[in-house]
């Protein structure tokens, strides 16, 4: 694992024209893009042409790197917004949750929710769920929650201050509680 010193200093030369170096940061960011990717868009050949389109971005604009955050958040960044643009352009429904509602339920009832993980069905259906997310809630849900990223990367990333990123998280809790409750009951139903 490189060191961030070590991670400048090879932008630096890549920068200097060792052009070929930048192998290594694909090499080390590649798999974790392409899985962020993936969540946001439909298909796996779809998540590969973009994966590719943001390191091309990012090598072309390599320049532009400040270094006020990490390549890694830096990369996602680019990533996020060229999934984000090729998810909007496929237009897919996705699943729209009554704001009453969301205003109306308790937020105790939604730390139900982490007792799913036990239960298959509803572990199942979470999955489903977050399939039906707009791309950019998606992609919200992945960086924090799949990638386990801090809240502070994942407003670096998405371009959005901490607090909007709390927000968002705790609407998209209830939201996708909501979604599993809908379907889950559905199912009671007809079984």
């Amino acid at each position: 694992m490189q060191s961030e010193d070590q991670e400048v200093e090879l932008i630096r030369r890549i920068r200097s024209g060792e052009t070929r170096l930048y192998g290594h940061l694909v090499d080390r960011y590649g798999r974790m893009v392409y899985a962020l990717v993936a969540r946001i868009v439909d298909r796996p050949e779809e998540a590969e042409e973009v994966t590719q389109d943001a390191f091309l971005k990012a090598f072309s604009r390599l320049d532009r790197f400040e270094g006020r955050s990490s390549f890694r958040t830096w990369i996602y960044r680019i990533a996020c917004n060229e999934a984000l643009t090729r998810a909007r352009r496929t237009r897919r429904h996705y699943t729209e949750i009554d704001e009453r509602r969301l205003v109306l339920l308790p937020d105790e009832e939604v730390e139900r929710m982490e007792e799913w993980a036990v239960h298959e069905r509803q572990l199942e259906a979470l999955t489903r769920a977050v399939a039906r997310l707009e791309p950019a809630e998606r992609a919200l849900v992945t960086l924090f929650y799949y990638e386990e990223r801090p809240v502070s990367e994942c407003a670096a990333i998405l371009e959005l201050s901490e607090s909007n990123v709390k927000v968002r998280l705790h609407r998209l809790r209830k939201k996708l509680y909501l979604m599993v409750k809908d379907e889950t009951a559905t199912t009671d139903e007809t079984e």
